[in-house]
């Protein structure tokens, strides 16, 4: 594969023009995702409903309470721990404590695990048709499965971002933008790359290379509104400030690592398609 000579820097290259020209449309709007599925998630903690987000699931329940539901945990899944009251019936009064004998007391918390529906099988549940129709149609959605990335939808105030990639784990959107789910599949290609950067944050160079390779990688699809030029601009304008440095600056100086990770997607996506049509 030769990265800087196909149709990724083909495409980078139009974009910055457009950033340079300034000529580029305004943001498009965000299309916040909607579940209509009832679950217990949706009343517990936020802190909870966080851990469940990122671990790329949408509705997660007890071993036991998806048996309630008429389905099974899949044997070897691994478990997302959400943390619980451990509490007591008080014995006595504790007058410095203000508890009298009676009183349900909170002694601390102890990890609960939960799974997730897509680690279970038997009945179907009303609204996870919806949510699974919406991942499958999202496009190159076979290339992060390829790498065993969980792809799921979230709830914009669970999750508390349009977007989440766990290393080596998930894909978690809360938006219906492409644009996103686009930036979120770069964040997975650079970490396969080796060129992640890895602390704490997030980091001016991952977020630079993955909204640029977002809209370059939708663009080669031909998803050229979709791929908001706009909202790319604004979003690596913001990082770029925060360092004072320049929109141009940056992707020039990022654009081979932003090709290169378009690039092994769009590989990937070819050689996915070349093993179905074999078999």
């Amino acid at each position: 594969m030769q990265p800087l000579k196909g149709k990724a820097l083909e495409v980078a290259n139009q974009i910055l023009e457009a950033f340079a020209s300034g000529n580029v449309p305004n943001a498009l709007a965000q299309i916040y995702i909607h579940s209509h599925i009832e679950c217990p998630a949706s009343s517990w903690s936020w802190r909870n409903r966080l851990l469940v987000a990122l671990s790329g699931h949408y509705d997660a329940r007890g071993y036991r309470q998806w048996l309630k539901v008429g389905r099974n945990v899949i044997k070897g899944q691994r478990a997302t721990y959400i943390l619980a009251p451990r509490s007591f019936r008080a014995k006595a009064d504790d007058p410095d404590r203000n508890i009298e004998a009676g009183d349900m007391v909170i002694a601390g918390f102890i990890g609960v695990p939960v799974f997730g529906y897509e680690q279970t099988e038997g009945e179907p549940l009303p609204g996870h048709e919806q949510q699974e129709a919406f991942v499958n149609a999202l496009p190159l959605v076979d290339v992060a499965r390829g790498w065993d990335l969980r792809v799921s939808p979230a709830d914009i105030e669970a999750l508390g971002s349009l977007g989440s990639y766990r290393h080596g784990t998930s894909i978690t959107i809360a938006v219906e933008n492409l644009s996103t789910w686009a930036h979120e599949l770069v964040h997975a290609a650079d970490d396969r790359c080796g060129t992640l950067t890895k602390k704490s944050g997030q980091q001016l160079d991952n977020e630079v290379v993955a909204e640029f390779g977002g809209a370059v990688l939708l663009e080669c699809l031909g998803y050229k509104t979709e791929s908001d030029r706009g909202g790319a601009f604004e979003y690596i304008e913001g990082y770029a400030k925060t360092h004072k440095r320049s929109v141009l600056g940056v992707c020039t100086e990022l654009l081979d690592r932003t090709c290169k990770c378009v690039e092994l997607i769009l590989q990937e996506a070819d050689e996915t398609a070349l093993s179905e049509e074999a078999a």
